[in-house]
């Protein structure tokens, strides 16, 4: 199904107008409407490294995780409580055992065994974050944004867009977190994501202060701040979103200036901004293409990574969307 690419959207349960997980055909960079799987409010989705397998959050305030096979068409299968309220990300370790999901609203990380055939078998380990940051708004509490594992999958690394830190944790081959490291990062940095780059350098999106976050994995799961890089080339405020690490440079997804951005350098500096449309929640980039889901255009936004900064804009009807992902 490498031809198929599926947007997660905002639900009318929680203020959106998409209907579920909207389903396109591509051909290069066109995209035609297929259908739609109906769920509520599938705002992540991620597939399985080698199984037809892809899995929803369902961002409710209850909270829960749709697992979907893409054998033969789209099929949801299992629904699990996700352990917190408004869960906001997963990741599926390397050797496909366990799946990560990361509950916003509740402020924890959650692991879940997966059977051989990819079908969710149940949750092993929920683990609580506490603490807060200097923005009252939105640092209230902890929020864990994303969870990360080690290529070996023997190290998870949560970050907490609450409290300005990366938590680290191994992970057991019974699916059980214990604490390893806790990296701080600079106060209201607000982190949402982590990537890791070449050479143990890992880079942070800093979705509160506007900032790509430059760090050194010193250890598994332990992280020193280097630089704080702005989020745009012409700057100005932004509440920066989605980060992707590529061969062909570094991302950013920007609501606000509603661009994605390109970094290079040493030091590392914004180079690019390219227009996408109104509030760029996700996207991803398959076959020098980058397919953002710009959320307040219900829009679907499509462009060729080359040239970034001048690049011809189509654009795709969906509504609410929040997360694109180009099946393998």
């Amino acid at each position: 199904m490498s031809d198929v690419v599926l947007v997660g959207c905002r639900t009318a349960e929680t203020g959106g107008n998409g209907t579920g997980i909207a389903v396109f055909r591509r051909s290069g960079g066109e995209l035609t409407a297929d259908s739609t799987v109906p769920m509520v409010s599938p705002t992540w989705l991620t597939q399985h490294p080698a199984l037809p397998m892809v899995y929803a959050v369902n961002e409710t305030s209850y909270g829960e995780i749709t697992s979907v096979s893409v054998d033969d068409g789209l099929t949801p299968l299992d629904v699990v409580e996700s352990g917190g309220a408004s869960p906001c990300h997963l990741a599926v370790t390397p050797d496909g055992r366990f799946l990560l999901c990361a509950n916003y609203g509740g402020g924890s990380l959650a692991v879940f065994a997966l059977h051989s055939d990819g079908r969710i078998d149940g949750r092993t380990d929920l683990v609580q974050h506490t603490g807060s940051g200097p923005r009252a708004d939105r640092q209230e509490g902890p929020h864990v944004h994303m969870a990360v594992p080690s290529a070996d999958s023997s190290v998870v690394s949560a970050v907490d867009l609450g409290t300005d830190e990366i938590r680290s944790y191994t992970l057991s081959p019974q699916g059980k977190l214990t604490p390893l490291a806790v990296s701080p990062l600079p106060p209201g940095t607000g982190p949402r994501q982590l990537m890791r780059g070449a050479n143990g350098i890992a880079y942070v999106a800093g979705e509160l202060s506007g900032e790509l976050i430059t760090m050194r994995e010193t250890s598994p799961g332990e992280f020193e701040f280097v630089a704080a890089t702005p989020s745009t080339a012409a700057g100005g405020e932004s509440l920066v979103a989605h980060l992707e690490v590529l061969e062909s440079g570094i991302y950013l997804s920007n609501r606000g200036p509603e661009c994605i951005t390109s970094f290079a350098g040493s030091p590392l500096r914004a180079v690019a901004d390219q227009p996408c449309g109104s509030y760029p929640w996700n996207f991803a980039v398959t076959d020098g293409l980058c397919f953002t889901a710009a959320f307040k255009d219900d829009v679907i936004s499509v462009f060729p990574l080359k040239d970034l900064g001048n690049a011809e804009v189509r654009k795709y009807p969906t509504g609410s969307p929040t997360c694109v992902l180009p099946l393998r």
